[in-house]
């Protein structure tokens, strides 16, 4: 269900609200994979850090056809903060030699997180992701995500 009327079902009843943790995930289009070379993965993760002032980046993960993203929303609403990370991504990624046509599937999901306890484990969930899809054994092995309870 990809195309215009998914991502139309996916803003029924989406809600912006400053100071809330979210939980978004978005993907790219098929063919496009994001860590088959490092410094493509890397535009995606400098997007993510630096893309929006309008969200404080919790942590992340960057797979080979997906993004999880956890931030706290600052200021502007969800849709713009995340359209500006997509676009600034893709904007760099189009830039480098044999990547002129990346793209993002239009529209992201989203999930409003609830309390401190739902935060931790929501935050395990996405660094977990490379040992669940069976990439690496280690996450020591895998260079494409960070938490800021590693600083």
């Amino acid at each position: 269900m990809d195309g215009v009327y998914a991502s139309n079902r996916l803003r029924l009843g989406r809600v912006s609200e400053t100071g809330r943790v979210y939980h978004v995930r978005f993907s790219v289009r098929p063919g496009s994979h994001l860590i088959h070379a490092l410094p493509i993965a890397r535009h995606v993760i400098d997007a993510l850090r630096s893309g929006s002032p309008d969200a404080l980046t919790l942590c992340f993960v960057v797979m080979p056809d997906h993004v999880h993203w956890l931030f706290e929303l600052r200021g502007d609403d969800l849709s713009s903060i995340v359209q500006k990370v997509k676009s600034c991504a893709a904007r760099t990624i189009r830039s480098e030699p044999g990547w002129h046509s990346f793209s993002w599937r239009s529209g992201f999901f989203d999930r409003a997180l609830r309390n401190d306890e739902e935060l931790l484990s929501t935050a395990r969930y996405i660094v977990a992701n490379p040992l669940r899809a069976g990439l690496v054994n280690s996450l020591r092995d895998y260079p494409h995500w960070d938490a800021i309870w590693l600083e």
